[in-house]
């Protein structure tokens, strides 16, 4: 007859089990012996301060001399005034000028002739008295003006030009076309100069301001005059 053991006698039955927690056991020992801190008593010793030395030590006190004011002195005024005669001469000073002597008249504003502006004056938009009217900024003092001109051209040359340009020329990055022009004494748009990486991005932009509409001149005192404007064209390139 086979002799049969009782599951319960078996003791590798739970062996999975004793491991896992023997495990843990010295995990949980591992850890706190590593985070374990000990302090040597000298140097808590240190960081004490002792207050009983400065009981003993004697501060001087300190004397400050107080300074009194300086005292105002009285006007003095005399016992007795005399009056001068009208009729007496009084010898006036002469007072020396550092400006040049002549001996021609002065003249009163109204005589004075302002000369008139040459014809070939040009005048840069940031000193221009009464700056260009682009259309649709007829509204406004001279600096209202002058906002509303310099966004409308922004907005221009972000709808007219070609940005997938540089792309196709292979460049790469942050790109920066400086153009300069002038609005003449007519309005119209002349001397077109641009400065670019690479020739297709000067003519390009060169074609774009070209297309800019007719403005109402920039005025100096009074008259028509040729503004010159500069405009920096930047953009991105993604790869």
């Amino acid at each position: 007859m086979e002799t049969k053991k009782n599951p319960r006698a078996d003791v590798r039955r739970n062996s999975s089990i004793y491991f896992a927690v023997g495990l843990v056991l010295m995990l949980l020992v591992t850890n706190y012996s590593i985070n374990y801190k000990t302090y040597d008593a000298e140097a808590i010793d240190i960081a004490m301060l002792s207050m009983g030395d400065l009981d003993e030590e004697d501060i001087p006190i300190t004397k400050h001399e107080v300074i009194p004011p300086p005292v105002k002195k009285q006007p003095v005024i005399p016992e007795e005034i005399i009056e001068a005669d009208d009729d007496e001469d009084i010898e006036e000073s002469i007072i020396d000028t550092s400006e040049d002597e002549t001996d021609e008249p002065i003249l009163d504003v109204e005589d004075v002739e302002v000369d008139d502006i040459p014809d070939d004056v040009e005048v840069p938009f940031a000193f221009i008295e009464n700056v260009p009217v682009f259309p649709g900024c007829e509204d406004g003092d001279n600096n209202a003006k002058k906002n509303c001109m310099s966004k409308k051209i922004s907005k221009h040359v972000q709808k007219k030009f070609n940005a997938d340009l540089a792309g196709e020329l292979g460049l790469s990055g942050k790109q920066t076309i400086r153009v300069m022009f002038k609005i003449d004494k007519t309005g119209n748009i002349v001397g077109v100069q641009s400065r670019a990486p690479h020739p297709r991005l000067e003519k390009e932009a060169a074609r774009v301001i070209n297309l800019l509409p007719k403005m109402q001149p920039g005025k100096q005192r009074g008259n028509a005059v040729t503004v010159s404007y500069s405009l920096p064209i930047i953009f991105k390139v993604e790869n």
